[in-house]
């Protein structure tokens, strides 16, 4: 089964609106969901920085 956190529906409402609740809690969820980084660390580098960037998201990073 492939990865859906390209096409997660609480990613699209953080999108949307991040302060709201599920906003909220789609981005204190990925700090820990096995599904996110599976996903995050099969991106190239370059978009993993832009993902960083975007939702302030430090894991994971290559050192």
């Amino acid at each position: 089964m492939a990865n859906q956190c390209a096409n997660c529906k609480l990613r699209a409402k953080y999108d949307q609106k991040p302060t709201s609740l599920i906003g909220r809690f789609w981005r204190w969820h990925i700090n820990f969901c096995p599904g996110w980084k599976a996903y995050f660390t099969s991106l190239p580098v370059e978009k993993q920085q832009e993902l960083r960037e975007k939702y302030q998201f430090t894991k994971y990073q290559n050192k």
